[in-house]
């Protein structure tokens, strides 16, 4: 079944512009509400999460009109990490759980992610089925069927309450000085909550959301904020999530980012170690560092590989029955815990282990020395094609011939934004920028 309206993380795109529309909400709303209430047997409740935009409140009133036009009964939990949805989703007996959010992306941005009843994301085949409904007519319910919508108001303190419950049990960070930077996002009052009550001396940033200000100078795609908190408060730690909160950095005391892959790498051995580690591998995607596959090797653990997106993580952890995986980017999936990436209980996954090892931040945070790595973006035109260019395919081509047996080039669009990614590694750095750089001209000049 074709998909358009669905990317790699649901629907996404700038507020207020197709398919982020009050109207495109309000027919995704009444698509999943007929498609969860198909088989007439269904509890027929949906909860409703969102981050900090203010966009959130036009999808989330146009969501709910939908959902409850088809008979569905609406929860909505106002701002709560993407990973909070997934968990009451499954908590609160839900047929459906929606998460409104663009995650990393700018204020102007935003999206809508589905949940199961499983609390996983919906696969690729019941997006493209509601895709289908939303194209044709809808079937609204009868008057006496009309759902119902109300507020709850404990949805952040549940999720708080169960994150506590992954820290080991009769640890506590006092002593421990963190920064949490929450990128004025979804996580703002959840995860400074969370480390304090625990017992760290928390130094919060980003917990001033305005609705504008959403991953603007902080969080994890900018890190530099985080880092220099750190270092003028002279912090063991610095967390720092995105938008929705489903993905992390780290920054150790002396000011160097953790990226997702080492934060795996050390998750992955530690497992192993503790024999917590189910099939002996770690799933991450194309993007994670060679260094990361070279480590696990080191440790007889495997490297199992997906396409780009911590939904295609996800299904080949639950097809192979692993319990560790994610992205480069700061997703951490662990299934023993969540049903999707989680920023904040991957970070209190590492500070279990400064507590249990009592080593410092830099010494966990450097388990490999990466292979070096070179991404860069193109940006293109709707509706062009330009890796479909000859010119292109050559200079790819070129490149892989010239990179071979000594590293790698990965080249993929973007599932939520008109980018071409370019993506190389190899030890020459010399030729991994020309590598790069040829092949981000050759697509400048096809887009």
């Amino acid at each position: 079944m074709s998909r358009g309206l669905f990317g790699t993380d649901g629907v996404r795109g700038r507020a207020n512009t197709h398919p982020m529309t009050a109207e495109m909400a309000l027919r995704l709303g009444a698509a999943a509400g007929r498609y969860f209430r198909r088989d007439g047997r269904n509890r027929h409740r949906v909860v409703i999460g969102k981050d900090t935009r203010q966009s959130g409140y036009m999808l989330e009133n146009a969501l709910t009109a939908g959902l409850t036009s088809t008979g569905m009964n609406v929860l909505l939990l106002g701002p709560v990490p993407t990973p909070a949805v997934g968990f009451l989703t499954r908590s609160m007996r839900a047929d459906l759980g929606i998460m409104i959010s663009a995650s990393h992306n700018p204020a102007d941005d935003n999206g809508i992610k589905f949940f199961g009843p499983d609390g996983f994301k919906l696969s690729d085949e019941a997006e493209a089925e509601i895709e289908a409904i939303v194209a044709g007519e809808i079937e609204p319910a009868q008057p006496n069927n009309i759902g119902r919508a109300r507020r709850v108001d404990d949805g952040r303190g549940r999720y708080v309450e169960y994150a506590k419950t992954t820290f080991p049990a009769g640890q506590r960070l006092d002593g421990l000085k963190v920064v949490v930077d929450c990128a004025n996002g979804a996580a703002y009052r959840a995860a400074p909550e969370v480390l304090w009550e625990l017992g760290a001396e928390v130094i919060p940033l980003g917990v001033d959301p305005d609705g504008r200000n959403i991953n603007a100078g902080v969080g994890s795609t900018h890190p530099e904020a985080c880092a220099a908190a750190v270092l003028d408060h002279g912090a063991d730690l610095g967390i720092s999530l995105d938008g929705d909160a489903d993905r992390v950095a780290i920054i150790d005391e002396t000011g160097r980012l953790a990226d997702g892959d080492q934060i795996m790498a050390l998750l992955a051995s530690r497992w192993a170690a503790q024999g917590r580690l189910r099939g002996g591998a770690l799933v991450a995607t194309v993007m994670s560092n060679l260094g990361l596959e070279h480590f696990l090797s080191g440790h007889a653990l495997k490297l199992e590989r997906t396409r780009v997106g911590d939904r295609y993580v996800v299904e080949k952890m639950r097809e192979g029955g692993f319990n560790l995986g994610g992205e480069q980017s700061g997703h951490i999936v662990m299934t023993d815990y969540a049903t999707t990436g989680d920023g904040l209980i991957a970070a209190m996954q590492f500070l279990a282990a400064m507590s249990e090892i009592g080593d410092s931040a830099s010494a966990l945070a450097a388990q490999f020395d990466p292979v070096p790595q070179l991404l860069k973006n193109v940006r293109y035109a709707a509706g062009a094609d330009p890796l479909s260019a000859e010119a292109v395919r050559a200079v790819i081509a070129q490149a892989e011939a010239r990179l071979a047996g000594s590293g790698r080039v990965l080249i993929r669009k973007s599932g939520t934004e008109p980018l071409i990614r370019v993506m190389a590694e190899a030890e020459n750095e010399d030729m991994l920028r020309e590598v790069v750089d040829g092949i981000v001209a050759a697509v400048e000049r096809a887009a």
